[in-house]
């Protein structure tokens, strides 16, 4: 029988949530952590979500890509709640040669067929057929749900304040609404874990990278895959609402998100057949937690006993594979050959 332990997961994205669901399925006393009043209010509410492990990556990562999509179906069959768009991904402009059994060329043809709605048809594109995209709030919402339905305690409003040490082991945090004892902290609070992990004297190499999504209210269904292009990235959240996103530029003038973001609104709608129709609801920025290196960090501190982390980008691709494994590490007391690419060891190496 596994040992249970106390654990607290810090921050109720889409990377706290799916850790805490995969612990609520096993014998341990798991407490989630958030300082908002509901789960997905950081950098989830202002995903694309676009479940996308078809691009290149190192070698010593390609597995936890290549796993995501299984990972989301067994997510499926778990939750059937669970709603995923599984109508693929539709690229064109830049075209390259990814090498994945899912992915494949096709012709302006079939383009047309899968995206009636276009004005301009490309000559040819890549169509990823088994990528997904999901509604990120609704996801996260739905897991913290479950995880709170199989026993873990949820907290939200509630601010860390202080982590209590004893020797090199972090045994609890103080929080806003008090002291809450601990065998295990995950530490899952995208871009502000490196202010979080400054009291404890750790540097993690995590920056804010900013990228716009903009909202508009749309007559009906005007796109069925995801479509990304040199003119724009788009798909449906709904049949009512149309989500597109664009690269951070600057922060005012013509380069600001709002107008970067108009731009995207209008390009939609003269991109589009019954585009005229669109009405833009809102152009916000989200800031993504990115790694020094873009790649996941992941696994216990070496040097602080009971301490985890966990950030990655893209969170929404790689959340269901890396946080069951995750759940594994923390449960079994292991290290998983899995998650050895992810440690943040890797950035400080130790001089021979």
């Amino acid at each position: 029988m596994t040992k249970k332990q106390k654990v607290i997961i810090v921050g109720a994205g889409i990377v706290g949530a799916s850790i805490a669901y995969n612990l609520s399925k096993e014998n341990q006393d798991v407490t989630l952590v958030e300082s908002h009043s509901k789960a997905g209010c950081g950098v989830t509410a202002n995903s694309f979500a676009w479940i996308n492990p078809s691009g290149r990556v190192p070698d010593n990562f390609q597995h936890l890509y290549d796993g995501s999509l299984a990972e989301y179906h067994v997510l499926e069959k778990e939750i059937p709640e669970l709603k995923v768009d599984w109508n693929g991904a539709l690229s064109w402009g830049n075209l390259v040669n990814i090498n994945k059994s899912y992915v494949e060329k096709i012709t302006r043809q079939q383009v047309s067929e899968l995206e009636p709605h276009l004005k301009e048809y490309p000559d040819e594109a890549l169509y990823a057929f088994k990528e997904g995209a999901v509604d990120p709030n609704f996801l996260t919402n739905l897991l913290v749900k479950k995880a709170q339905e199989n026993g873990v305690n949820i907290l939200f409003d509630t601010k860390v304040t202080q982590f209590k040490k004893e020797d090199a082991k972090v045994v609890g945090i103080h929080t806003s609404k008090g002291y809450i004892e601990s065998d295990v902290i995950i530490l899952a609070t995208g871009t502000s874990l490196p202010e979080l992990c400054k009291p404890l004297g750790l540097d993690v190499p995590v920056e804010s990278s900013p990228s716009i999504i903009i909202r508009m209210k749309s007559p009906k269904k005007l796109i069925h895959t995801l479509i990304s292009n040199s003119r724009f990235e788009a798909r449906q959240l709904s049949d009512t609402t149309l989500i597109a996103a664009e690269d951070y530029l600057d922060d005012h003038g013509e380069n600001g998100p709002g107008e970067v973001g108009k731009r995207a609104f209008e390009t939609l709608r003269n991109d589009l057949n019954e585009g005229e129709h669109l009405v833009l609801n809102s152009i916000l920025v989200g800031l993504r937690p990115m790694p020094k290196d873009g790649y996941p960090i992941v696994g216990f501190h070496d040097q602080i006993k009971g301490l985890y982390i966990a950030v990655m980008h893209s969170a929404i691709t790689l959340s269901p594979i890396i946080s069951k494994l995750i759940a594994k590490e923390i449960v079994d007391n292991v290290r998983l050959e899995e998650l050895e690419s992810c440690r943040l060891s890797r950035f400080y190496p130790v001089n021979e």
